[in-house]
């Protein structure tokens, strides 16, 4: 059988360090997926409860906050427990192998900045405004670049085409 769990998202919360009665590190924490469609109020997420163990979950409660990008590996566990009102609750969630933190402090600060001054600077809509025009491309303004094969054809490449 395999369980195996791959995730990118970001935290929605600061993860929870706790330890175990023999001391053993556990840090839960929850990452919110974005879907792969938008829908009418938006786009759609998933909230996936996390939990990893003993150095990794140090590291964790110790370098991640709320807003972290955080990409973890793992397997699925389903665990049940009763409340203290007696009721049988069912929980499921990721256990990580490991958890790869994918931006620094730095980077996540700048885009929560960035992203807060765009807010800030965004003029309300009324219903008379139009949306801004989207920019057309004139191709005769760019430049190509020449590239030759071991055939001693050459290709016109467009600036734009090349990746990096």
């Amino acid at each position: 059988m395999i369980n195996r769990v791959v995730m990118v998202g970001r935290m929605t919360r600061d993860p929870e360090l706790r330890r175990t009665g023999s001391g053993a590190a556990v840090t839960s924490f929850t990452l919110a997926l974005n879907r792969n469609y938008n829908s009418a109020d938006g786009q759609q997420a998933d909230y996936i409860s996390c939990v990893v163990w003993n150095k990794v979950a140090e590291n964790v409660a110790q370098y991640c906050s709320k807003g972290s990008l955080v990409g973890v590996e793992g397997r699925l566990r389903s665990r049940t427990y009763d409340n203290a009102q007696g009721q049988r609750v069912y929980v499921t969630e990721v256990v990580c192998d490991s958890v790869q933190f994918l931006e620094t402090r730095a980077q996540r600060e700048r885009n929560q900045s960035s992203m807060n001054q765009g807010m800030m600077n965004q003029k309300p809509m009324d219903q008379y405004s139009q949306p801004a025009q989207p920019q057309t491309n004139n191709f005769q303004d760019m430049q190509t670049v020449e590239l030759e094969s071991d055939f001693d054809n050459s290709y016109n490449i467009m600036e734009d085409d090349i990746q990096f």
